[in-house]
C-alpha cells in the first residue's frame, strides 16, 4: 500500500492531533496513520483508492494547512 508523508501546520495540542487523526481515519481505505505533534509530520498508509489530494483536503477541511 502507498504511504503518503505530509507536513501539517497549526497543531498546538493533543486536541488538534486528535482532530487530524479522526479526519484522516474517516477516509475510506486508510491502513495506518502516524502523526507527530512535535514535528507536524504525518505518515498515512492507504490504498490507491485514496489520493494524496484527498488526504490533504480532509486535513485542511479540519482546519490544519498542509505543506
Amino acid at each position: 500500500m502507498p504511504i503518503t508523508t505530509l507536513m501539517i501546520t497549526g497543531m498546538r495540542s493533543d486536541d488538534c492531533l486528535r482532530s487530524v487523526m479522526n479526519a484522516i481515519q474517516d477516509l475510506p481505505c486508510i491502513g495506518y496513520v502516524e502523526v507527530s505533534l512535535e514535528t507536524g509530520e504525518a505518515s498515512i498508509e492507504h490504498t490507491t483508492m485514496v489520493s494524496e489530494g484527498d488526504i490533504r483536503q480532509i486535513i485542511e477541511e479540519a482546519g490544519y494547512p498542509t505543506v
